[in-house]
């Protein structure tokens, strides 16, 4: 009787979060969000300024655009140094095909080799079609030199992908792998939705490109849903040349906010090449 419990205790611990990664995506899958941390190039021959572009908002259709509080935290991490970058963050409206609504941009001056890590934790914002707060902590990678160092490094977030593909050397049709992680820790089968960036941004005039580069077959294919298996690990095709983003659902250790439910989910940006 006692190797029963156990077992069934196994069980259930395996299924919860299975199941709380599939509700998450039955809830979003619909009307999906992505907070972007988006700069035209992740791999760069050199230095200097970029310029990053931060709404909220969803790539593959150009749509609705949410209005958010200035985010929380900014930072960037570069052969293990942390640089606050919380003061360089500029606001700014950001236009889609459907509405313009308040976003953030900052400039960031890339100096010497390497990988540059930044990371965006912005304030929740309030989904009143669901009633609840969601929360995305976004990483987006930029190499210069083609000298590897800090891509695949664990930072201990809440809500993460740690990739185990360099998020800036895949080739179009190339496989981009993950683990999505909780405070260094993996989470079983999450729920992890993929969207291309359909519609390219246009750094002058902050705004989406009016045409898209694909037309999708049908409306189930703007946002992909997989899941991780029960180590966390999940594995994608990048069949397009482009930026592509994941964002793992109502992973982090954080559950409600201001009395209501928060989905603290983990989000990255990747980018697929053509070949030559």
């Amino acid at each position: 009787m006692l190797v029963i419990n156990q077992q069934t205790t196994k069980l259930k611990q395996l299924i919860k979060p299975l199941l709380l990664a599939t509700s998450c995506v039955f809830s979003f899958s619909a009307h999906a969000h992505f907070q972007l941390l988006y700069t035209p190039e992740l791999l760069r021959s050199k230095g200097g300024e970029i310029n990053l572009k931060m709404p909220f908002t969803h790539p593959a259709a150009s749509g609705h655009v949410m209005g958010v509080d200035k985010p929380e935290a900014f930072y960037m991490i570069k052969k293990g140094k942390k640089t606050d970058l919380i003061n360089s963050i500029a606001d700014i409206e950001w236009e889609s095909s459907v509405d313009k609504g308040h976003a953030y941009q900052a400039d960031v001056k890339l100096r010497g080799l390497g990988d540059y890590v930044f990371i965006v934790q912005p304030s929740p914002y309030y989904e009143a079609e669901e009633d609840i707060y969601i929360q995305q902590l976004t990483k987006t990678i930029v190499n210069v030199g083609n000298l590897p160092t800090d891509w695949n490094e664990d930072f201990g977030l809440s809500a993460e992908i740690v990739p185990l593909t360099k998020p800036y050397a895949i080739y179009e049709g190339g496989i981009f792998s993950g683990v999505v992680k909780s405070n260094g820790k993996p989470v079983p089968f999450a729920g992890v939705e993929v969207e291309f960036m359909n519609y390219v941004p246009d750094m002058d005039k902050n705004q989406f490109a009016k045409t898209p580069i694909m037309t999708p077959p049908a409306e189930v294919f703007v946002t992909q849903t997989i899941h991780a298996d029960a180590n966390g690990t999940f594995h994608f095709s990048l069949l397009k040349a482009g930026q592509w983003g994941f964002a793992a659902l109502g992973v982090g250790e954080k559950k409600t906010y201001k009395g209501k439910e928060l989905s603290q989910d983990a989000v990255i940006w990747v980018q697929a090449t053509k070949l030559p």
